[in-house]
């Protein structure tokens, strides 16, 4: 008699496990909460756009050290490589600096530019300034200046400030250092000189 009661019960457990164990697997699936898939993603539209469109480098910084023992840092804000271009990189905010073995310094900015690794060409423009430590403030809307030297040019109309007056010429050319002669600037095409010398404070 206690034999038929204990198969019996066993003969319950074969039936009552399995469907428990089906009603816990429905409440796990019944509890899990649904993903969302409407979640917004934290990227604006144009952001997200534009990064599929380009590749871009933020912050990019580009060293050398001339023959001379010149040293040229170029920074800019951002640099992207637009689809289907392939003559260089578009850079934004960009500031170059030279430390001339001379112990001169100069430095560039400029609102946008082209830098061409493989030209060793860097194309400026808009509002470009180059300011020395030696007083100077130059002003052009154009420049062009080689990545692996110091020579820069302005092909258009430039504007110097410094401490001998105001100069105004249609061209520029900073020249890199050659044997014993030091970088210097020339100007070229219709060079006017306003002469302002420093007063010697009594």
């Amino acid at each position: 008699m206690q034999a038929d009661r204990y198969s019996r019960f066993v003969g319950w457990l074969k039936v009552l496990l399995p469907l428990l164990a089906l009603g816990l697997l429905s409440t796990l699936f019944l509890l899990s909460r649904a993903i969302d898939t409407e979640t917004v993603i934290p990227f604006a539209d144009k952001e997200i756009q534009d990064r599929l469109r380009d590749q871009q480098v933020t912050g990019p910084v580009y060293q050398s050290v001339t023959a001379n023992g010149d040293q040229i840092s170029f920074a800019a804000q951002k640099l992207t490589t637009p689809q289907g271009q392939t003559d260089g990189n578009e850079a934004e905010e960009i500031e170059i600096n030279m430390e001339l073995a001379s112990g001169s310094t100069l430095m560039v900015t400029a609102d946008r530019g082209v830098l061409d690794i493989s030209q060793d060409t860097a194309d400026l423009s808009g509002d470009v300034v180059i300011t020395t430590s030696t007083g100077y403030r130059i002003e052009s809307q154009k420049l062009t200046t080689l990545m692996s030297t110091t020579q820069v040019t302005s092909p258009g109309p430039v504007h110097a400030d410094g401490p001998i007056g105001t100069l105004d010429a249609g061209a520029m050319t900073l020249n890199p250092a050659i044997d014993d002669e030091p970088a210097h600037l020339v100007f070229t095409n219709q060079v006017k000189l306003i002469y302002m010398p420093k007063q010697d404070e009594e």
